[in-house]
């Protein structure tokens, strides 16, 4: 199926390598068990059916609609497809459908892993969190420009601190001016409200039974808090179908590319695939953690350490230091501060897999 919004179009690959049937129809779960209904009778025989579609704006509705019919069903993962050279230079819905089933039919394709009901909830509602926060910078944004146009400057050395809030709210401006600088502030006021809402309920949603054990692991490392640590869980949800720490690291798309022929060795940026939210979210992470003397614990770490098993502190805590001493060698050797987090991210992301499968010895 080449799912829309408002239509699908459908086509069925046989078992003797040739299209059997071929509708569009309105986006409506009845009309696909229809077509599949009117296929099985045009064959005569039982035969299994299996329905796919590509990863897209529908989620995982249709997967969860069809699975109530009793259609199985798998989501294609774009990236992974096989596509014939013709298919890309003549492109439409139609041939979309034919190439998802032929891929379907062949196996040449991965399938999406689709979560628990309880997981999809949490993250939608940290997407949301994250909309806001994307909200929150570009109202930044925006008074850091129009007081720049205005000739004031900013001596102090942090941004959005009271500090700064409260230089920004006694700035002499004229009447015009001022009501549009206390527009933005009322905004971004509004906003970071939201947000710390949001990071409260994401506190109590991180201590229900399902979730309180990794969670607290996880933010045993420097640099994840429970919003991150959140978020790489519900957005995996099962760290157990990737076999090592690397297969999650290439799932995350921090692995590097490669462009290599005969004896040319040549290496890329990284692959960028998978689930960017994941990838934003160690990176992140990796900043804050190679921030700070070497090997040396806050407070902060050691308050979230509290009460969690001595192996998963000390597997976590020689984790932080390897990467740590990583990053400054890194940096000593010439290398790009952003390359040099991302490869930490990098390593980050193996050690995560470690505490959330227990390959912590």
């Amino acid at each position: 199926m080449d799912v829309h919004k408002n239509s699908y179009i459908c086509a069925i690959y046989g078992k003797t390598g040739e299209i059997l049937g071929e509708t569009k129809i309105s986006s409506d779960i009845k009309l696909i068990e229809k077509f599949i209904n009117n296929a099985k009778k045009k064959i005569n025989e039982d035969v299994d059916v299996l329905a796919g579609y590509e990863a897209g704006c529908l989620g995982y509705s249709l997967y969860w609609q069809l699975k109530e019919k009793g259609i199985a069903c798998n989501i294609l993962a774009p990236t992974t497809m096989q596509r014939s050279a013709k298919n890309k230079v003549i492109k439409n819905d139609r041939r979309d459908a034919q190439m998802i089933a032929t891929n379907l039919a062949n196996g040449s394709y991965k399938a999406v892993y689709v979560p628990h009901d309880h997981d999809v909830e949490i993250k939608e509602y940290i997407r949301m969190m994250n909309d806001f926060k994307d909200e929150s910078k570009k109202v930044k944004q925006h008074i850091n420009a129009f007081v720049l146009r205005l000739g004031y400057r900013y001596g102090g050395k942090s941004r959005w601190i009271p500090a700064h809030i409260k230089w920004l709210r006694g700035l002499e401006l004229n009447s015009m001016y001022k009501e549009i600088l206390d527009e933005y502030l009322s905004q971004l006021e509004e906003l970071t409200e939201k947000i710390e809402r949001f990071q409260h309920k994401l506190e109590e949603l991180s201590q229900k039974d399902s979730y309180r054990e990794k969670i607290g692991e996880l933010r045993c490392f420097k640099g994840i808090d429970t919003t991150a640590a959140m978020t790489l869980h519900v957005e995996v949800s099962d760290f157990n179908r990737f076999p090592t720490a690397p297969a999650f690291a290439s799932f995350c798309g921090l692995t590097p590319g490669e462009d290599s022929s005969g004896e040319k060795n040549k290496r890329l940026s990284i692959t960028k695939q998978g689930n960017s939210l994941v990838r934003t979210t160690l990176v992140e992470c990796a900043q804050v953690l190679v921030r700070g003397t070497i090997g040396k614990k806050g407070k902060k770490v050691k308050s979230k350490q509290l009460g969690q098993d001595v192996k998963v502190i000390d597997y976590t805590d020689k984790a932080v230091l390897r990467l740590q001493k990583k990053y400054h060698q890194m940096i000593l050797r010439g290398v790009n501060k952003n390359i040099a987090v991302t490869a930490i991210a990098r390593e980050l992301a193996c050690f995560v897999w470690g505490v959330e499968t227990g390959h912590i010895a």
